[in-house]
Parts: C-alpha cells; sequence; structure tokens
C-alpha cells in the first residue's frame, strides 16, 4: 500500500453504537433473514443518539462509523453512494467491508458515466459539460472500474450493483425502444455473477419490453420513491419485480419536494419531519409479498424520505413485523 494509501486509510477513532429500542430489537427478530434494510450512506452527525452513541464529526463518521451502524440489528444493509460520483478502488472498497460482518451486504451505485449518453449542463462536469459520453454503457469499463474492484474489495459483502441512470432525452438514441435494446445488450455483456439492479427515471421505460429484458439479462428493476415517478406499487407491476431474483427499493425524496429542498428542511436528519404513511404501507407490503415469495429483498431509504433515514427504517420495519404476524 502506497504512503498516500496508508494516510487514507488510517483508522478513525472508534464510534460506538446507541442503545437499541427494544421495540426495533423485537422488529428484527421477526424479520425474515432474506430482508435487508438501511439507509443511503452513514455519515451524519445528527444520527447521535439514533445510531450513534455521541454526536461526531463526518469525516469520522464516514471512515469509522459503519462499525457502530452496522451493530443496530434492523441496518443489514448500507447504500455507497460516493461511487456515483467516481470509482472506488478495491483498497477502498475493503476498508468498508472490515467495518462490517460477514451477514452485512453494500448496495453499491455505479459510475454514473456509463448511464448518461450525453454529460448534463452543470458546472460540476467542467469542460465535459453537454458533451457526448464516450462511456455510455459501455461494459468493458464497468468491468475494469467498478465491477472487479467491487468483488475484490467486498467479496461476498457485496450486495446489489445499481445503474442508476439520471433523467434524459432518449431521442437522440432512438427513442426508448432503441435504449431499452441497448441496455439489454449492455447487461448482457457483463460479468455473470452480481446482481445487478437498473434504476431508471424516465416514465416511459417502465414498460413491459423494458421488464423483459432485465429478466432475459438476469438483471432485476430497482424501484424508487420519486416525485416524478409513479408510486410504488405501479412501478413494481410494470417492470414485473415480483419475478426478479431479488426486489430492490430506494426510498429517497418525500413526494413534492426536491433534494435540495428536503435537505434544508429536514437537516440535521434526526427526526421524522413529513412523515410519508402512504409511501412507508406500500413499500411494507412489497416487503411482505417479497417475504412470502422467499424473494431477497433489499431497501435503502435516504435521509430525504422524512427527515431521519434510520427512523424511517425502524417504522418501516415495525410496519412489515406487524404484516408477518
Amino acid at each position: 500500500m502506497s504512503p498516500s494509501d496508508q494516510r487514507r486509510f488510517r483508522p478513525a477513532a472508534p464510534v460506538e453504537p446507541a442503545p437499541v429500542d427494544p421495540l426495533d430489537a423485537e422488529a428484527a427478530s421477526r424479520l425474515p433473514p432474506e430482508l435487508r434494510l438501511g439507509t443511503s450512506s452513514w455519515a451524519f452527525p445528527g444520527w447521535a443518539g439514533i445510531v450513534y452513541a455521541q454526536k461526531a464529526p463526518r469525516e469520522q463518521l464516514s471512515r469509522a462509523g459503519l462499525t457502530a451502524y452496522a451493530r443496530h440489528p434492523l441496518l443489514r444493509t448500507a447504500g455507497l453512494d460516493r461511487t456515483h460520483y467516481a470509482p472506488l478502488s478495491a483498497a477502498q472498497f475493503r476498508a468498508h467491508a472490515e467495518q462490517v460482518g460477514e451477514d452485512f451486504r453494500f448496495l453499491v451505485k455505479v459510475h454514473e458515466a456509463l448511464t448518461l449518453h450525453r454529460y448534463p449542463d452543470h458546472p460540476r462536469y467542467g469542460k465535459r459539460r453537454g458533451a457526448e459520453n464516450e462511456l455510455f454503457l459501455d461494459a468493458e469499463h464497468a468491468r475494469r472500474a467498478v465491477i472487479e474492484p467491487m468483488l475484490e474489495g467486498l467479496g461476498r459483502k457485496a450486495g446489489p450493483l445499481v445503474f442508476q441512470a439520471a433523467p434524459q432525452d432518449l431521442r437522440p438514441l432512438g427513442g426508448a425502444a432503441a435504449f431499452i435494446d441497448r441496455l439489454h445488450a449492455f447487461l448482457g455483456r457483463l460479468p455473470r455473477g452480481p446482481l445487478y439492479a437498473v434504476e431508471v427515471r424516465n416514465r416511459e421505460l417502465l414498460s413491459a419490453p423494458y421488464a423483459a429484458a432485465l429478466q432475459d439479462a438476469g438483471a432485476v428493476p430497482c424501484l424508487t420513491a420519486l416525485s416524478r415517478m409513479p408510486s410504488l406499487p405501479e412501478q413494481w407491476q410494470r417492470t414485473a419485480a415480483a419475478e426478479g431474483r431479488a426486489l430492490v427499493v430506494r426510498w429517497m425524496v418525500h413526494r413534492g419536494e426536491t433534494y435540495e429542498s428536503a435537505s434544508e428542511r429536514y437537516e440535521p436528519f434526526d427526526r421524522l419531519v413529513d412523515e410519508d404513511e402512504e409511501t412507508r404501507g406500500a413499500l411494507a407490503g412489497l416487503a411482505l409479498a417479497a417475504a412470502r415469495a422467499s424473494q431477497a429483498c433489499y431497501v435503502v431509504v435516504n435521509n430525504k424520505a422524512e427527515g431521519s433515514a434510520p427512523l424511517s427504517v425502524f417504522r418501516l420495519a415495525r410496519a412489515i413485523a406487524r404484516g408477518l404476524s
């Protein structure tokens, strides 16, 4: 390991877990092992008293908070969102894996360059903004930059690998049908083994041809709760999600809010600000359907869904446990 990597992976001060509510412990004991609940990332100082025993700086939680996070019986997965912006090395993945137990699984987002046919006109893309993307659905880049480092670093702790496709104009690609055909071919060229999940943000893609393309390639849809998308039950039906090897869902943003507005209203993410019983109930119903079918299920919740992702997970888990009674 190089000196720079040694500095990067130098252990941070340990983080202690918060006490577990007996109601959460009871819910955890009743949930099937195939169901994994968790949050999008974990480095939030506002989770003190909820996930962490004491308030700690974001950097410390980012580097060392996973050990405490994974000790909560209801937090058996976590989203690795930073991989969306740049691929991680095997050593970086391994640093995360070493903080959690053998039963833990990570939900990893792929490098966004794989799912953008043209870079958005946004300052963060610099000279690439508005330009065509040569890495769009490039299976070799996916294998080399994402899949192999993930498998080497995480091993059995690798859960779903999510290809999140931002909303984009599909006309230059030939429309929805042409996009689906290209996606199908791309998925067919990927290494076999990992659980590939595809999350699209164009409503017109949620169709029978899309569902058939994923099934034929051995991939599954990733359902997402966002204002611009249909309800979770409608997505589940339109993508034939019940027929996949796993159900993957991300509860992202409260309806009517944007990432920016929700973040401004909900920080420091230490309480439920806007409870969304409709989405929670729908998600509980989908998780129960997966449990009854012995289908693996991954659910990841964002702070922007209701105000505090772990508190949303705990409420959701109790609802699912009640449904299993």
